[in-house]
């Protein structure tokens, strides 16, 4: 009866220390997924020339990443992504919130890459729909492609013509990626591994709760580059 009870204690700490193992796992994941949108941001705006304008990063509401987003297809075209997004908050940049992208598109295209996508939420609206955790590029909300270069004074429409500005980068190019119709959803189990419990995308996007210093690559990297915006 002792060594079963035994063995019971063995099969249980096992088991406990492989759910524990599985779950830092799936954090780093997720953590590494926070720390891939810092890098890429980073990356994009030290290129000055190439970059996001600095008038139009500084009036974005939010700010939403995704590193390596997969883009294939022959003919008919397909991506999907997993990305983090942070936005503007009385107290400054808020937690993040993971997000899921899916989308098709048409077109002659033949072959397969990866590409690092920033999409800006230019407005309230833009935002509101974001904070809904499930909403339609071209549809609930507009996107159009966003001004590149240091400054964007000669592209004056940017701030009336869409809710969204996307930016894609392939292998260091910025690249066309056509987002009409991809759908933005909440990344539940990336939020769960990240948090340890479940946070809505409206409680984390609009300050409600603090956020880990896991976030801090990525929120640090917001600010600097929304101060750089700001002089």
């Amino acid at each position: 009866m002792k060594k079963l009870l035994l063995v019971w204690i063995v099969v249980g700490l096992v088991a406990t220390a492989w759910a524990a193992d599985e779950k830092a796992g799936k954090e780093s994941k997720a953590q590494d997924r926070v720390q891939a949108a810092a890098e890429v941001l980073d990356e994009i705006q030290g290129t000055p020339d190439q970059g996001i304008p600095a008038e139009v990063l500084g009036s974005a509401e939010c700010v939403a990443v995704v590193p390596s987003m997969l883009k294939a297809g022959f003919v008919v075209g397909a991506h999907y992504g997993r990305g983090v997004a942070g936005c503007r908050t009385p107290k400054g940049w808020s937690a993040p919130a993971f997000f899921s992208v899916k989308g098709g598109s048409f077109g002659l295209q033949i072959g397969g890459q990866a590409v690092d996508l920033v999409m800006l939420v230019m407005n309230q609206n833009g935002m509101r729909n974001l904070l809904s955790s499930n909403f339609k590029l071209g549809a609930n909300a507009s996107v159009a492609a966003g001004p590149v270069g240091r400054h964007a004074a000669a592209d004056t429409d940017w701030k009336m013509r869409a809710q969204v500005l996307s930016y894609s980068r392939a292998r260091g190019i910025f690249a066309g990626l056509e987002l009409n119709g991809a759908v933005i959803k909440q990344d539940k189990d990336s939020t769960r591994e990240f948090y340890g419990h479940m946070v809505t995308t409206k409680a984390a996007l609009e300050g409600e709760i603090d956020a880990p210093k896991e976030a801090y690559p990525f929120l640090q990297t917001l600010a600097k580059w929304a101060k750089e915006a700001s002089k």
